[in-house]
């Protein structure tokens, strides 16, 4: 299958041009942006990109490429730092800017290339870089600078070598998908051989062969990404192999227990196991406010209880799966190469014991190489129910990322009554459909309100609703005002312990989605 190679130097974005490249229909893969050049190469490798990173090239521990790269004879697209590491390697000029160019930056075009054909003068692209090229390096010449009189493009006068200081593969670049596909397509020549369909076979033969004749424990949250898992497990193993687990943390949005047990019935599962383990997870949280404690107590809380009742159930050999997704492994550093900044921790990639079913080579995570999209996609192949597929994400750690502070079980109450009219209410407007994920956060402070002739301080409730494609980026959901004056009234009027409404308008970057 025709394939672009992806080296990857640490960007917090290198899977998403991963992702942006499948979108086209041409297969991706992504490699350590040092990893050796020997036997890397195959005959169906027809272009190679370079990723962001977040170190400067200038720098003595900055990653590199394999040296030999340059004299390969198939295109090079190097973006922000790529294009910046392809320069400084070959003797020009790298330096750093006084002011960080971020965000949204106009491009004038100054002359025509293979990678600019069909992108308009003008066009609006996604910054995110402090140092800049000052000096292109012999052979190269700018096509195409920004507002700021910096180069945007740059291209090689001879060579099919690209570079790109800005961000094609995030939503803000206008044409972004049409520069990737104008290099991967156009400039590399590479087929459109990549779908779903083809994960899906190809997936499923790994798990047969991985798994053998042995069996696997799926921790189930309910959410899309551990059903879709569920679905795929027993579509391509035994009956027998596939043990479902749903373990209630207590933490849980409301009636949540009930709903998952239903539906991981209607997967058909043989072996399903719903674990109450609610006061072993809030024992564990008391006295925690600090945000990643929270996860990593959560997470090691997760893994115990199943190793205890894989024990208690004789499967203690088992294999476990996981509804791991590449925005997972990202923001937990845990991206293809070893350069990636740590965002946030997530329980199911970065818990001490999860590492050690990793390092046992009993870790099974079939979705690692997709996002959130893609994810839903192959739900639908695999023949989930829609309300199933287009599930709001929800955080593994649960309610208790969005009870900020201190857990406890009136809080969660709170949240969960608020949160439940919340959704309901975009699911009444028709609204839910058209957000990406939406939900409610329990503030740890409280403000004066009156409730009839009395006065009284309560609960800060803050909205959340953002519009994605894959998690990554994200804006504001644009509310109309009716809407969330509704919402909010019928909040405080339902859920007496919250006394004030707030919506979050904040996007991502420089926010992250959830607020811990």
């Amino acid at each position: 299958m025709d394939t672009i190679l992806i080296l990857d130097f640490g960007s917090q974005t290198t899977q998403l041009i991963g992702r942006r490249i499948r979108d086209l229909g041409v297969y991706s893969e992504i490699v350590p942006g040092d990893t050796p050049l020997d036997g890397l190469i195959r005959e169906e490798i027809r272009g190679l990109i370079l990723s962001g990173s977040p170190y400067s090239v200038y720098e003595p521990d900055s990653p590199r490429p394999d040296p030999r790269l340059l004299s390969l004879e198939i295109p090079i697209l190097g973006i922000c730092y790529g294009v910046q590491r392809l320069i400084h390697d070959q003797g020009g000029e790298v330096a750093a800017l006084p002011k960080r160019e971020f965000g949204r930056v106009s491009v004038r075009i100054e002359e025509s290339s293979l990678l600019l054909e069909g992108i308009p003068d003008g066009f609006v692209s996604w910054m995110s870089h402090g140092d800049t090229v000052r000096k292109t390096a012999p052979g190269y010449r700018i096509a195409a600078r920004t507002t700021n009189d910096l180069p945007a493009v740059i291209v090689h006068e001879e060579k099919p070598i690209y570079g790109l200081q800005f961000h094609p593969e995030v939503t803000h670049s206008e044409h972004g998908e049409q520069l990737l596909e104008n290099f991967a397509v156009r400039i590399c020549g590479a087929r459109k051989q990549w779908n779903v369909e083809a994960y899906l076979r190809s997936i499923s033969e790994t798990l047969r062969q991985k798994v053998g004749d042995r069996r696997v424990l799926l921790l189930s949250s309910g959410g899309v990404d551990s059903t879709v898992v569920a679905a795929l497990l027993l579509a391509s193993l035994s009956d027998d192999q596939a043990h479902l687990m749903y373990i209630d943390s207590g933490l849980m949005r409301k009636k949540e227990t009930e709903e998952v047990g239903e539906l991981l019935g209607r997967l058909g599962a043989k072996h399903l196991h719903i674990i109450d383990a609610s006061d072993r997870f809030l024992e564990s949280l008391s006295g925690i406010s600090d945000p990643e404690e929270k996860r990593r107590r959560i997470g090691d809380m997760f893994i115990r209880v199943q190793e205890q009742e894989i024990n208690r159930l004789g499967v203690a050999s088992s294999f476990l799966a996981q509804g791991t997704l590449y925005t997972d492994m990202i923001e937990s550093g845990k991206g293809v190469g070893k350069k990636a900044d740590v965002i946030k921790s997530h329980h199911n990639v970065r818990s001490p014991l999860v590492e050690a079913k990793r390092e046992q080579g009993l870790l099974l995570e079939p979705l690692a190489a997709l996002y959130k999209d893609e994810v839903r996609r192959l739900g639908e192949k695999l023949g989930l129910p829609h309300d199933t597929v287009w599930r709001h994400p929800f955080p593994g750690p649960g309610l208790a990322v969005r009870i900020l502070g201190e857990v406890n079980r009136e809080k969660i109450r709170i949240l969960q009554d608020a949160d439940s009219i919340y959704i309901e209410e975009l699911k009444k407007r028709g609204l839910y459909d058209e957000i990406w994920q939406a939900f409610s956060v329990l503030l740890p402070l409280r403000s004066v309100g009156v409730a009839g002739d009395i006065r009284r301080y309560g609960y800060v409730l803050a909205l959340r609703a953002v519009v994605s494609r894959d998690g990554m980026t994200a804006d504001v959901y644009p509310f109309p005002t009716l809407d969330l004056l509704e919402i909010s009234s019928r909040i405080t009027n339902e859920v007496g312990e919250i006394g004030r409404v707030v919506y979050d308008v904040s996007s991502k970057p420089p926010a992250t989605i959830e607020w811990e």
